[in-house]
């Protein structure tokens, strides 16, 4: 495609916290122009959750990604979910003639520091099921380079702040969360610490709930401090950006033995304190927190956020962005980006030793 057109793109993107699957419409050049055309989210059935909260256990048991008949089961039902969720946006927008979809697929693993990540989700298939063009496996390019794969999105954050008065930061709360730097030319992301991740496994455990919703069970409790204190004595805090998390790389296990209320408020604290030491990595302090991602809709967090970090932390959607669609219509800018050959990631990003193109390509008509 020509630089400085824009073209129409779907992206498409389900998180580790496996609760929807985002689909997000854009118009966009690629670069500076990004507009936002429409958005669905289509929740995961319980029973499809099982079968990726079970490959995913699988996956992180395994010393490399590779055949397994469960993982292939739970492969073959992304295909089939995401496809809906094409279906579904082009009947609530009544888009035609679009480009290119950029397919994240569901990340079961996260590996860089093995040389791999693990994302399910087979891109011919889906440009075949569609009749579009699709771009795929964004990620590991980058870790075979040697950078961590994660996070990818900040050049799609530096295009929506552009123009703004920096440092800004932008804070996505989703299983894990990730803060992206923008001041000026200078663009650092890094994976702070869990998001939501912990606290919804502490309340699937204690509760039997999906999530706490508006931190009403947090609300209610008491932060341990010395639970706290343990779980910040880790080495990942310290080590300085880039680097990059799996959302099961911390458990709930600290917070055991305490009462419902005071685990999630603790480890809602957790999140809030990793958010703080992460920011305190950063070159300058940022003059603005915008928060993106499942996270935002938590005012006990964000209150903690807050209380943490001396910052207001201010929703995405109050700059007239859509904080549920954000990371899929990221990857409709980055698939386009990858179309023209642009980098998707940085060595202040992810550690890649230069600026890196990555994606894909899946054509429709193959």
């Amino acid at each position: 495609m020509d630089r400085g057109a824009c073209v129409k793109a779907i992206g498409l993107m389900s998180g580790t916290s496996i609760d929807a699957i985002d689909a997000a419409l854009v118009e966009t050049d690629g670069e500076g122009v990004v507009r936002s055309l429409g958005f669905v989210a289509i929740e995961w059935s319980d029973a499809d959750r099982a079968l990726l909260m079970a490959a995913t256990e699988r996956a992180l048991a395994m010393a490399a990604p590779g055949p397994d008949p469960l993982i292939d089961e739970a492969a073959a039902r992304i295909g089939v979910t995401h496809a809906a969720a094409v279906s579904a946006l082009l009947r609530e927008t009544g888009a035609a003639d679009v480009s290119v979809i950029g397919f994240h697929g569901q990340t079961i693993a996260h590996r860089p520091d093995r040389g791999w990540t693990w994302q399910l989700g087979d891109g011919a298939a889906l440009a075949a099921a569609t009749g579009i063009d699709v771009v795929a496996d964004f990620r590991s390019a980058d870790v075979a380079a040697g950078g961590q794969g994660a996070p990818l999105l900040p050049v799609y954050h530096r295009a929506l702040v552009a123009g703004g008065e920096g440092p800004v930061a932008v804070l996505n709360l989703g299983g894990v969360a990730n803060v992206t730097f923008i001041d000026g030319e200078t663009l650092i992301a890094f994976d702070t610490g869990p998001a939501n991740g912990l606290i919804d496994s502490w309340v699937a455990e204690t509760r039997g709930d999906r999530f706490d919703d508006g931190g009403a069970l947090a609300a209610t409790g008491r932060v341990d401090e010395a639970v706290l204190t343990a779980m910040l004595d880790h080495p990942y805090f310290d080590m300085p950006p880039p680097k990059s998390l799996d959302r099961n790389d911390f458990t709930v296990q600290p917070a055991r033995g305490l009462a419902d209320a005071d685990g999630a408020a603790t480890l809602t604290a957790f999140t809030a304190q990793t958010v703080a030491e992460g920011l305190r990595l950063l070159p300058a302090r940022p003059s603005r927190l915008i928060v993106a991602g499942g996270g935002r809709r938590n005012p006990v967090l964000m209150a903690m956020i807050a209380e943490r970090t001396g910052l207001i932390p201010e929703p995405a959607d109050m700059l007239g962005w859509n904080g549920d669609a954000l990371e899929a219509e990221g990857f409709a800018y980055m698939a386009v980006r990858s179309l023209m050959g642009l980098p998707l990631s940085f060595p202040g990003t992810t550690g890649a030793p230069a600026p890196l193109t990555g994606g894909t390509l899946h054509r429709a008509g193959a």
